[in-house]
C-alpha cells in the first residue's frame, strides 16, 4: 500500500504544472520581504511575509507566457545571474523554477543579463500593483481622506503601464465609488478607473467583425 501511494505521489509530481517563484529580501525597506509565486495556469500568489495568507489573483495568458519565456531565456535559473560588480546592496533577489522533478534556483544582488532584467521589471510591476492594492484596502478602512491620494498612485501606475491585472482592483473601486463616506473626488476617480478596467476586460472586435 505504501509503495502504491509513493508511486501515485511520484506520478502526480511528475505531471505538476511548472511554477516560478520570485522573492526579494531587503532589510530596512518596507516591506523587507516580498514573494511572488506564478503558476503556469496563471494563478499568482503574493506575500509580504513567508507565513502569511497570500493575495491571490490571475494573470492573463499573454503575461504568463511572457514570464515563462523570459525564464527560459535565462536557462530557468540554472546559471548564475550575479554581475559580480562592486555595487551597493539592492536586495537579495531569488528565483526558483520547478517543473515536476526539475528544480533550479538562483540568487543575486545585481545582474547585467538583459533577459533577467526584463523579467525582473515584470516582477517589480507585480509587486508595485499588489502593494498599491494593499495600500488602497488599508486606506479605505483607516484613512478615508487619504483614499484619493492612493487612487492617484493607482492612476499613475496605469499611465506608466506598470499595472498588472487591473481587474483585481474592481471590488475596492466599486466600494469607494458607491460609498458616500469618501470624498466626491475619490468616488468619481474610483468610478472612472473601474469603468476603464472593465472596458479592458471586454474583447475588442476584429477588423472582420467590425465590418
Amino acid at each position: 500500500m505504501k509503495l502504491l501511494l509513493l508511486l501515485l505521489s511520484t506520478i502526480v509530481t511528475s505531471f505538476a504544472a511548472p511554477t516560478i517563484f520570485y522573492s526579494k529580501l531587503f532589510p530596512g525597506s518596507k516591506p523587507e520581504y516580498v514573494g511572488v509565486l506564478v503558476m503556469r495556469d496563471g494563478a499568482v500568489e503574493y506575500r509580504e511575509a513567508k507565513d502569511e495568507e497570500p493575495l491571490c489573483f490571475h494573470l492573463d495568458k499573454a503575461d504568463v507566457d511572457f514570464i515563462f519565456a523570459q525564464a527560459d531565456k535565462v536557462g530557468n535559473f540554472s546559471r548564475p545571474l550575479e554581475s559580480g560588480l562592486p555595487v551597493a546592496r539592492m536586495g537579495e533577489k531569488s528565483y526558483r523554477y520547478e517543473d515536476g522533478p526539475i528544480k533550479s534556483e538562483v540568487k543575486f544582488n545585481y545582474s547585467q543579463d538583459p533577459d533577467a532584467n526584463v523579467l525582473q521589471d515584470f516582477m517589480e510591476r507585480i509587486v508595485e500593483s499588489e502593494q498599491t492594492l494593499i495600500n488602497l484596502e488599508r486606506t479605505a478602512r483607516f484613512d478615508r481622506l487619504g483614499v484619493n491620494q492612493v487612487l492617484l498612485q493607482l492612476q499613475v501606475l496605469v499611465e506608466r503601464k506598470r499595472l498588472v491585472c487591473p481587474q483585481q482592483f474592481l471590488k475596492m473601486l466599486d466600494r469607494v465609488a458607491k460609498n458616500d463616506v469618501y470624498l466626491n473626488i475619490a468616488r468619481d476617480r474610483a468610478a472612472q478607473l473601474a469603468a476603464d478596467f472593465r472596458a479592458l476586460a471586454v474583447p475588442q472586435p476584429t477588423a472582420a467583425e467590425g465590418k
